[in-house]
């Protein structure tokens, strides 16, 4: 299968998923529920406003919340139904199975949570993804969840609070737009293969009931738990990287990507 259709099939998969009822997660209402009861109504103002930790929320407490919330949606998801399952009109049962897209249902709701919780903005604008970057992140943060190479380091050096301060210095290397869709299109075909493997699809089918029923907690156990940790450590780390940290993930996105760094910077 070809690198675009790869690609095309992950797009596919993340619009249809996001279209399931529950999937969606306000930021705000997400921040509040978590930090109402833990603190004052001044500072869970400024939670909403700057994210936990430039409001004051120690790395510690973000990295035991997110580890709590993992176990938390991954022990209960058995009593998560989606409903009548995948909106009418959006049929890919001839390329992609229906339980898999409920699957990548669960994990880009754990994803948009996460992000939440380790400071990222608002992925919304009413019912649409906000920006194209926007739907970028959620690609990335699939591809950290599934292991795919370099989609860390992207993360790590878009996202973090030095990130601009230290791409100035590198201004022949800057990541711009036509280096980070490249980038993007191979993590998603990375992904897009994961997705079509025989292996993937049987692993997810014999744990996931029917189409509309509840998802069963061993997928989201065994599999989804291990993934929802591989993304917050990445974001644990973005919270406290240094510069040199910084200009490391970048060496390492140039010995990940050569083919695309070198003809992007001219090198």
């Amino acid at each position: 299968m070809g690198e675009l259709k790869q690609q095309g099939n992950v797009e596919n998969i993340l619009e249809t998923a996001m279209q399931i009822p529950g999937v969606k997660v306000s930021r705000d209402e997400f921040l509040t529920n978590i930090f109402a009861g833990r603190k004052s109504s001044e500072q869970l103002a400024e939670i909403i406003e700057k994210g936990p930790y430039h409001a004051g929320v120690k790395k510690k407490e973000i990295d035991n919340l997110a580890n709590s919330y993992i176990l938390k949606r991954t022990l209960t998801s058995t009593s998560i139904s989606f409903g009548t399952g995948l909106p009418g009109g959006l049929a890919m049962a001839g390329t992609i199975p229906a339980d898999t897209i409920q699957f990548f249902g669960l994990a880009l709701r754990l994803a948009q949570e996460l992000a939440y919780l380790y400071g990222h903005e608002n992925l919304w604008l009413e019912e649409h993804l906000d920006t194209e970057k926007a739907r970028d992140n959620m690609i990335l943060y699939l591809g950290v969840m599934f292991g795919a190479s370099g989609s860390a380091s992207v993360i790590k050096v878009t996202t973090s609070g030095l990130s601009k301060q230290v791409l100035k210095k590198l201004p022949q290397k800057a990541l711009t737009r036509t280096l980070y869709y490249p980038i993007i299109k191979k993590v998603s075909g990375y992904i897009g293969v994961k997705v079509t493997k025989n292996s993937f699809a049987k692993g997810v089918s014999k744990v996931v009931p029917v189409l509309g029923g509840v998802v069963s907690g061993g997928v989201t156990y065994y599999t989804m738990k291990p993934m929802g940790k591989r993304l917050a450590a990445t974001l644990s780390e973005t919270l406290i990287l240094t510069e040199d940290d910084i200009t490391k993930e970048w060496e390492e996105l140039e010995k990940e990507f050569p083919e695309i760094i070198d003809i992007k910077t001219g090198e």
